[in-house]
């Protein structure tokens, strides 16, 4: 059984970082998004499953924003061809639905399968919004305690500018 939004915010309390959680209609494209965050403080974030073409799994997460050429993230990374992650195969490792992609869901990665793709540009933010394991809510994290959160489950998150430059 995948971990709740109470088991989220348990290790959140555990690991003494702070958090607001604003709820809202669900949501489950960036455009979609962006018309219930706009009082919500912080740099908003869009989260991309991959597999590669040797069965790597990978999470890159970036400001919405951001254009991710998948053509030339793999060159960026280390990996191998790219493609979307299945929603089964979602729901498998991190234990959310497609339109609920956040790096909170690695607290179900126990077994840690999954490579953390952290774009530079983002973590420039000094607070970050992502959705607490369903699309029905944003929580906003400071970045630091994002590198903490994510350590805490085991994973070693890589900083790497793999967005395109903004026009």
């Amino acid at each position: 059984m995948p971990a709740s939004r109470s088991d989220l915010f348990a290790l959140f309390d555990r690991l003494a970082i702070k958090t607001v959680t604003k709820e809202h209609p669900p949501v489950f494209t960036v455009e979609e998004a962006k018309k219930v965050h706009d009082d919500i403080p912080g740099g908003h974030c869009k989260n991309l499953f991959c597999k590669d073409e040797k069965g790597v799994l990978w999470l890159i997460v970036a400001l919405e924003d951001s254009v991710i050429n998948l053509k030339a993230a793999p060159a960026k990374i280390g990996s191998k061809r790219l493609t979307f992650g299945k929603p089964d195969l979602l729901l498998e490792i991190l234990g959310v639905e497609p339109g609920s992609v956040t790096p909170f869901g690695l607290i179900n990665d126990t077994a840690v399968r999954t490579n953390v793709i952290l774009d530079a540009r983002m973590m420039d933010q000094e607070k970050l919004n992502y959705h607490p394991l369903a699309n029905t809510a944003t929580t906003t994290i400071a970045a630091a305690d994002l590198l903490t959160f994510i350590r805490a489950c085991g994973h070693d998150p890589r900083i790497v500018a793999v967005s395109e430059p903004l026009p």
